[in-house]
């Protein structure tokens, strides 16, 4: 029997989510201009890194590349690795909270104020972005999904599909957060940070050895579909697997070595060479948190 695979339908897919990325685009650049217009350090390298982020999200959601998750499982991890390894760290790095606080309108920052002075709202941020509970939001949804029957559920269904994709790309961001430390996050020891990634390593080298080292196709659904492009079923999954494994290892030996640099340099040599560093000065978040909150 022919295998038929349907192009269910979701939100990457549409103009709407071009167009929402696009205007996300305009406003970050809007309120990054304004930063750089009051003589602050928001270097032009944080603007490429939100563009770049921004770019691996329409890659992995609206590109042709989303059409081929439902028939490739490689092609599912590259979404899954562009929406939870990639896209977070690039975004959180571009201080997204200060230039959308400068790019947003006065009329809409007065507006929300009460909304961001709620203490009750500052205890959930606080609970949501403790690197305990990041870590294992961003397992248990890596772990979740990739059971065989919740996967199949997720590709058959579109609306499950947008929800598997969307706790992806949110999980990834919860995950980053501690670890690239924008404004306005608290600060933790490196050697804590240095840890926490290796733990993150650990459900990766779980599932992607599992899928490697299984005799068996784990997901039915690519039997017949992955022979169209050339790869036997369990080639696809072998392949999906390395690139899983070798990814998330580089990414999080980068940033692990990057926080050993700061966590061995000096404590003023290291906030003028590295990225974050000087993001983190009193002095920048201050002016900048000012600047933030004048709106129009």
């Amino acid at each position: 029997m022919p295998a038929h695979h349907s192009a269910h339908p979701t939100w990457g897919f549409t103009p709407l989510s071009t167009l929402l990325l696009i205007l996300t685009a305009l406003l970050y650049l809007r309120g990054w201009l304004r930063l750089r217009g009051r003589d602050t350090n928001l270097s032009v390298w944080r603007a490429a890194s939100f563009l770049c982020g921004l770019l691996l999200i329409w890659i992995a959601m609206a590109s042709s590349l989303g059409t081929l998750d439902h028939e490739l499982l490689t092609v599912h991890m590259i979404q899954h690795l562009l929406l939870m390894t990639f896209a977070p760290p690039l975004l959180w790095m571009a201080e997204p909270v200060l230039a959308f606080s400068s790019g947003l309108p006065r009329l809409f920052a007065e507006a929300t104020e009460p909304l961001q002075q709620s203490p009750y709202l500052k205890r959930v941020a606080g609970a949501l972005t403790q690197p305990a509970f990041c870590l294992a939001a961003a397992s248990a949804v890596l772990i979740g999904w990739h059971i065989p029957p919740v996967f199949a559920f997720g590709i058959q269904s579109g609306t499950w599909h947008t929800i598997q994709q969307t706790s992806f790309f949110a999980t990834g961001l919860l995950f980053w957060w501690p670890v690239v430390q924008p404004w306005p996050s608290v600060p933790r020891p490196e050697l804590s940070l240095i840890l926490y990634l290796f733990f993150a390593t650990l459900p990766c080298d779980i599932l992607s050895g599992f899928l490697v080292f299984c005799d068996r196709v784990v997901y039915p659904r690519y039997l017949s579909s992955s022979r169209v492009f050339g790869f036997s079923a369990l080639g696809d999954q072998q392949c999906a697997a390395a690139l899983m494994w070798t990814s998330v290892t580089i990414v999080y030996l980068v940033a692990g070595t990057i926080l050993t640099m700061r966590l061995l340099s000096p404590q003023e040599s290291y906030r003028d060479a590295l990225p974050s560093g000087g993001i983190g000065s009193p002095n920048f978040i201050g002016r900048n948190a000012e600047v933030a909150e004048n709106g129009f």
